[in-house]
């Protein structure tokens, strides 16, 4: 909602400098049905499950740049695309840049990254790869919808965000390696600044794999349930914006109990792996492995969109109050 400080002594221009945009605006563009129609989109078998380095996968990449571009996003460098060698393959990262508050000295950048690969088509055999992780990348091109509606309403934030559509997890996270070589180079501009996008600027790096399935709960009979693997960081963040009306989930800053498996996704699996070895902070989010994880039976169908919607929601304001 708008919160309007009225008073009848106020002039029509001094109660709109009164305004201040709440997250519940950004909350109403997101709807069950859109995320179920991103998420059938980006399964669909004419995509061959996306595979790096297939038709499928250049296509779901031109469908993420122009979200990106409807979003009103910066590309980096002039470019959408960072093009990489991918093991036999061309993998391409897709990235876009929000600015954040610009009366900063020092400038910090947030990246919120979800890889849109999976493992196509084997043995005339479709993955469509529905929670990983098509239902990563619309979790982030989501958020990247929900803080364009508040940059829309005024509302800006510390960090700079980049969304990243990363490619190539399934080929030893080359995707990742080759933002974080790109990153280190100094290869990557502020698209308003010109300054160089460098490691010590980091504030976060923030990982969206496997969000939409409630197959793997918490706790038995419990749906609304979430995981951020971090470290110990940005808890107190996360309990604060989980304390929202109409939230409320289940969150567990561990993977199931387990110490060894925290420590492995976080530190030793996943897009993030390369930013933990050198020290950023990072965040992974996931709704856990299920039995259908890199199987062909990952579809659209097996996934809870009520309970992603609300993941989606957490997570907005958990960046929110984080940056």
């Amino acid at each position: 909602m708008l919160i309007l400080a009225a008073c009848p002594c106020f002039s029509e221009a001094q109660q709109k400098r009164k305004m201040v945009a709440s997250g519940v605006n950004a909350e109403k563009i997101i709807t069950e049905d859109r995320l179920q129609r991103n998420i059938e989109f980006l399964t669909d078998p004419q995509y061959n499950g996306r595979r790096t380095g297939t038709l499928g996968a250049t296509e779901a990449a031109f469908w993420i740049a122009r979200k990106f571009q409807k979003d009103s996003l910066l590309p980096i460098n002039g470019l959408w695309s960072q093009s990489f060698k991918a093991g036999e393959a061309v993998g391409h990262n897709i990235i876009g840049f929000m600015p954040g508050r610009s009366d900063r000295d020092f400038q910090l950048y947030t990246i919120i990254a979800a890889h849109y690969d999976s493992y196509g088509m084997m043995n005339g055999t479709l993955y469509p790869g529905a929670d990983s992780n098509a239902s990563g990348v619309v979790a982030m091109t989501s958020l990247a919808d929900m803080f364009t509606r508040m940059k829309q309403l005024n509302r800006t934030y510390g960090d700079n965000l980049i969304f990243v559509a990363l490619d190539a997890r399934e080929v030893n996270s080359a995707g990742a390696e080759a933002l974080w070589k790109a990153l280190s180079a100094g290869e990557l501009k502020n698209p308003l600044t010109g300054e160089d996008i460098l490691p010590d600027k980091i504030h976060a790096f923030v990982s969206l794999d496997i969000l939409g399935s409630t197959l793997s709960p918490l706790k038995k009979g419990r749906k609304d349930y979430l995981i951020m693997l971090s470290n110990g960081r940005f808890a107190a963040d996360l309990r604060e914006a989980n304390a929202k009306d109409g939230l409320g989930l289940d969150i567990s800053l561990n993977y199931y109990g387990s110490e060894s498996f925290t420590r492995m996704f976080h530190d030793k699996v996943g897009d993030q792996r390369i930013f933990v070895e050198n020290g950023v902070p990072c965040a992974v989010f996931t709704s856990g492995i299920t039995m259908n994880t890199n199987k062909p039976s990952d579809t659209a169908k097996t996934l809870n969109y009520d309970i992603f919607k609300k993941r989606i929601f957490l997570i907005f304001h958990w960046l929110t109050k984080m940056m």
